[in-house]
């Protein structure tokens, strides 16, 4: 069995694609353990053959259309009306953009992409430092992964066989938590450094009329979240609600987007559709080659052996997600340790839609996680600077994230409060 993982990891220090790399050290061991080679292509089409997967292409679908429709910019603009006149009020409204981009995106280089573009800019030009103005972007869109809809959740949801519904509930919490931290570790360090806001007076109608102007992007969250709970239709069919709603607010009523937009949204949703899927088809070969070594069982035994119980497996999770997503893609930490993960958990008696939220916000923050954090690489390229400027600035957020992980990890009740409430 190990050298199922020496080879992944092998593969990967070779820098070969993640998907692939999955395929080839499964087929290692399938090799020799004699399984027929038609097994393969059966567990690479069954491990995609799952209605609920349908929501992820449609959610990356329409986070490139909202990212394009001009639901950032109005967003940001009717935060800036809220705090933005605040000492670090610049920072506070990218926090806050990021929390509303990041309700109705599900990803968090996307929200880094959508807000930093306005964000980043115009806090270099009211005087903040650029490598403070990037982190705190970079740091912000990881709400895009914890709030729901989420596609981390979707994958961990898929992997594990919980409800996708009860993880975006169980994700509401979490994020707003996160989202209020950074926001009053933002005013500290705004006040030590001097970082205004735009220093104009707002009024009840200036507000009024971003909000106005805002409404149909803000209307977006309510629409897909409040259909979900309500039991108007699945995490699915609301992905699909979301697409369909994105373009008619982009085409025809901020009409942002023309007609001959489309071709490009829809050739560049594909090509990351295409990655995507794949990705889970190879991880849905790899989990059935662990499970076949019962790789889940003998993991369990092992904390069992070692004692400390929850406390301890939780302790080692947080360890393992945050190395596993300074070196991975969120989503392909959720493929891979999902299976692992998530049986070991339910074996030791820990709720799986909340363990399904620590290893969410674990991934979230291996986002801005040096060397190969994703908004990291996003914020770095807005902003024109090098990823190592960014460290001392990302490192501060990452010590405020850590504590909020460890506080979701060790009092449940913040993540199955809503699902709880929801569900009698």
């Amino acid at each position: 069995m190990i050298i199922l993982f020496i080879c992944l990891a092998l593969l990967m220090i070779l820098t070969i694609p993640i998907a692939n790399a999955l395929a080839l050290s499964s087929l290692t061991l399938i090799w020799d353990m004699n399984i027929p080679t038609e097994v393969v292509g059966q567990r690479l089409f069954s491990a995609l053959d799952s209605f609920p997967l349908l929501a992820i292409p449609f959610f990356i679908l329409a986070g490139i259309i909202m990212e394009q429709g001009g639901i950032s910019k109005r967003i940001v603009n009717f935060a800036n009306t809220l705090v933005g006149s605040s000492y670090g009020g610049f920072a506070v409204v990218t926090i806050i953009a990021c929390m509303f981009f990041g309700a109705v995106s599900g990803s968090g280089s996307a929200t880094t992409a959508a807000v930093g573009a306005i964000m980043i800019p115009a806090m270099v030009k009211k005087g903040y430092n650029v490598n403070f103005a990037a982190s705190t972007t970079a740091a912000g869109a990881i709400l895009g992964v914890i709030l729901p809809p989420s596609i981390a959740m979707i994958l961990y949801a898929v992997g594990s066989g919980t409800s996708i519904g009860e993880l975006f509930m169980a994700g509401v919490l979490p994020g707003i938590l996160i989202g209020i931290s950074l926001i009053i570790f933002i005013k500290y360090i705004s006040r030590k450094h001097n970082y205004g806001g735009d220093n104009i007076k707002y009024t009840w109608s200036d507000k009024f009329a971003a909000f106005k102007d805002a409404i149909f992007a803000l209307l977006m969250p309510v629409i897909i979240l409040g259909g979900i709970y309500g039991g108007v239709f699945t995490a699915t069919e609301a992905a699909v609600v979301a697409c369909t709603y994105a373009l008619i607010v982009g085409l025809f009523i901020y009409k942002d987007i023309k007609i001959k937009d489309l071709y490009e949204i829809f050739v560049n949703s594909s090509k990351m559709i295409a990655i995507i899927m794949f990705t889970i088809s190879t991880a849905g070969l790899f989990a059935f080659v662990i499970t076949m070594n019962q790789v889940p069982q003998k993991f369990a035994q092992f904390f069992i052996d070692l004692g400390g119980g929850q406390v301890v497996f939780i302790l080692v999770t947080c360890l393992i997600l945050l190395i596993a997503g300074a070196l991975l893609d969120g989503g392909v930490v959720m493929i891979i340790l999902t299976p692992i993960l998530a049986p070991i958990a339910q074996t030791l008696g820990i709720d799986l839609i909340h363990f399904g939220i620590i290893m969410v916000v674990n991934s979230a923050l291996g986002q801005i996680t040096p060397p190969f954090g994703l908004n990291l690489f996003v914020a770095m390229e807005i902003a024109g600077i090098k990823m190592e400027a960014m460290f001392k600035d990302t490192f501060m957020y990452i010590g405020v994230i850590v504590v909020n992980i460890l506080i979701i990890s060790f009092i449940p009740e913040i993540s199955l409060l809503i699902p709880n409430i929801m569900m009698k």
